[in-house]
């Protein structure tokens, strides 16, 4: 269900050109009138009331998700620190190439349609994993022992690289 879901939405806003500010909007507005119609219609005919839960945020939702926030925020500025105080040259490699190789692909799709793919593929991996675990297990241990041999080659110069552009001066 959460695929079709996804899919009609999908249409809805790559293809169709509908933007996503008002379909939120004439959705809510939509919502609200039913509502209120209810209500009015409940109280002239002795129904009951449309039932609406209480929807309150609890305060240990905020915290977990602080907290899960605060370690993603703390990773960023560590980084942030190691290339920028600590002058760490290897990690602002591979942090380029990161950000390089997310533009790359990036340009290639449209927001909505990564944002998709990224539905799609939440939905559909764990079954197809479940389904297929044997041979997929097969394929990723042969393609991990191509990465190592591939960052065998690749690590001797990363060593080459300094880890610090800062040069520490002697005090004696």
């Amino acid at each position: 269900m959460l695929l079709i879901g996804s899919t009609v939405m999908w249409i809805l806003f790559e293809k169709a050109g509908y933007n996503f500010l008002a379909f939120v909007a004439n959705t809510l507005l939509l919502l609200v009138v039913i509502i209120f119609f209810w209500a009015k219609s409940a109280s002239l005919l002795n129904r009951p009331l449309p039932p609406i839960p209480d929807l309150d945020v609890s305060e240990e939702l905020v915290l977990v998700a602080a907290d899960e926030i605060r370690v993603w925020v703390n990773s960023a500025l560590a980084t942030l620190h190691e290339i920028a105080v600590d002058g760490n040259l290897r990690t602002l490699i591979l942090v380029a190439f990161g950000l390089w190789f997310i533009s790359y692909v990036g340009s290639f799709f449209n927001f909505l349609t990564l944002i998709y793919i990224g539905v799609l593929l939440s939905l559909s991996v764990p079954y197809l994993y479940e389904t297929f675990q044997g041979q997929v297990d097969e394929k990723f241990i042969v393609v991990r022992k191509y990465m190592s041999t591939i960052f065998e080659k690749v690590d001797p110069i990363l060593q080459k690289i300094p880890t610090s552009l800062n040069k520490q001066k002697k005090t004696e």
